[in-house]
């Protein structure tokens, strides 16, 4: 078998103890953060440096191998979802902070290096890694640039892509090239950002880093019901105010962030929003007494504000604990990510509601309101029969919801496994097709992370799908398939 055979040779080119087999050891490995997908990897790796990650890949090359990258497995959309007759690239005792450059503002991290560690190495200075997924202080780089993921501060200060100013990657066949943001051409380094591990694996990170901001206010608002609060967040951005962050929960969410961390959120709130704001001094000021004024006029009961770091990390507790807080309050749930415009909210918000009723499912909203990202969690009891297929029912109409009011079936969490299905209801074949015809120039065998993404492979080799005869752009001679 081509997967024992290469077990063998992949363990003469990699430290002692850094390839597992056992079968007990290989389950921690079957899921990531969305554990309702699991799969057994055939073989997994602890590589160490980019070089042995490079043979790794090569290895596979030549025995026609699937691999897969994965990091610290916070994931949630079943991106590094390992296959049984594949290898699993784990990343995670790849964390040296290479180099920290101040004078230009940038610093060179392997990827296994988690977010927060960033902000930690330079905060002394004055400096911090901008884009802050709730996982942050788990969650790892590589991890990041493979999903672009963003965070509560991306409304004033984007994603992982606005931050990623160079990559060192391993190709799908085995090559360490580096994607820069002052390469002329085609922006490779853009396209990379994002794909989900389909086109190569990141080896190490150059991020930009950010000034500390002079003043930051953290704004507390408590309303009777969400369509206030959704009032106040449409208010705020319509004034011409962009927060660093603005974040709302909805009473049930509040009740498990109650639950699991106490973090005090004013009693009888059947909505919580937090408002963030960071900048000089003198701005900062006048842009908080005009959000003060503008959630007491959407209805707010109770504003508080934080005092200082302290404070500021009570407030923020509840909200970076609410997806793992759910589970104080429900024994499964499934964290969907999708994106709506921000005037779609009130009608999206209000079907949910009407879809938690009539599947008798409950639903905890939490999302970044600024920018429209809804992350609904979908609760059930999974000894109860039926429930987990009636939430999966609602959590799927919450995305048809998404696609409906011209949103995104995912704003950060990625598509992965969980979401490909969903991809034809907002692209059509051709667009499908044109997006596999990229991933086929970065990997034409169709080895790297395979299956993700895309519902119905066609191209690179892989099973094909609905589509018959030669893609269009093929038959003009705009594009090459391989």
């Amino acid at each position: 078998m081509a997967l024992n055979e290469l077990v063998r040779r992949v363990a003469g080119v990699l430290p002692a103890g850094a390839v597992i087999t056992d079968p007990v050891r290989l389950r921690t490995y079957e899921c990531d953060g969305l554990t309702h997908h699991r799969v057994v990897p055939g073989v997994v790796v602890l590589p160490e440096s980019a070089e042995q990650i490079a043979a790794v890949v090569r290895l596979c090359n030549e025995y026609g191998v699937p691999f897969v990258a994965r990091g610290a497995g916070t994931g949630l959309s079943g991106g590094a979802l390992p296959r049984t007759d594949g290898v699993l690239i784990v990343t995670s005792k790849m964390r040296r902070i290479l180099r920290v450059d101040l004078e230009n503002r940038r610093a060179v991290v392997e990827p296994g290096v988690t977010n927060l560690a960033i902000t930690e190495a330079v905060r002394e200075h004055g400096y911090y890694y901008a884009p802050d997924p709730s996982s942050q202080q788990v969650c790892t780089i590589g991890g990041n640039v493979a999903e672009n993921s963003g965070g509560a501060h991306c409304l004033k200060y984007g994603f992982t892509v606005n931050h990623v100013l160079a990559l060192e990657i391993v190709t799908p066949d085995g090559d360490i090239v580096t994607l820069d943001a002052d390469d002329p051409g085609y922006d490779l380094l853009g396209a990379f950002v994002g794909s989900e591990g389909t086109l190569g694996i990141t080896t190490g990170v150059t991020v930009r880093l950010s000034r500390t901001p002079e003043t930051v206010t953290t704004l507390l608002a408590a309303f009777e019901n969400i369509e206030q609060g959704g009032q106040a967040v449409s208010a705020i951005i319509g004034g011409g105010i962009v927060p660093a962050a603005i974040e709302m929960m909805d009473a049930l969410a509040i009740a498990a962030a109650e639950a699991a961390v106490a973090c005090g959120y004013p009693a009888g709130a059947g909505a919580v929003l937090i408002v963030e704001l960071d900048g000089p001094e003198a701005e900062v000021a006048h842009q908080f007494a005009e959000v003060e004024r503008l959630c007491r006029d959407s209805g707010a009961f109770e504003l508080r504000t934080a005092a200082g770091p302290q404070e500021r990390a009570a407030i923020w507790k509840g909200r970076k604990s609410a997806f793992a807080a759910v589970g104080r309050i429900s024994p499964a749930y499934i964290v969907q990510d999708g994106v709506v415009p921000r005037t779609a909210l009130p009608n999206v918000l209000a079907s949910i509601d009407r879809l938690s009723a009539e599947h008798g499912i409950r639903v905890a909203n939490v999302f970044h309101a600024g920018d429209g990202n809804l992350h609904p969690l979908v609760l059930f009891d999974d000894a109860e029969p039926g429930a987990e297929e009636r939430a999966g029912l609602v959590s799927g109409r919450i995305l048809d919801l998404c696609i409906e009011h011209g949103g995104s079936i995912t704003g950060e969490h990625g598509v992965g496994v969980d979401k490909s299905r969903y991809m034809p209801k907002m692209f059509t074949d051709d667009d499908l097709d044109t997006m596999q015809l990229v991933r086929c120039a970065f990997d034409p065998r169709g080895l790297s992370n395979p299956g993700k993404v895309f519902p119905t492979p066609r191209l690179c080799g892989e099973v094909p799908g609905v589509r018959r005869g030669v893609h269009p752009l093929v038959e003009s001679g705009r594009a090459e398939q391989f």
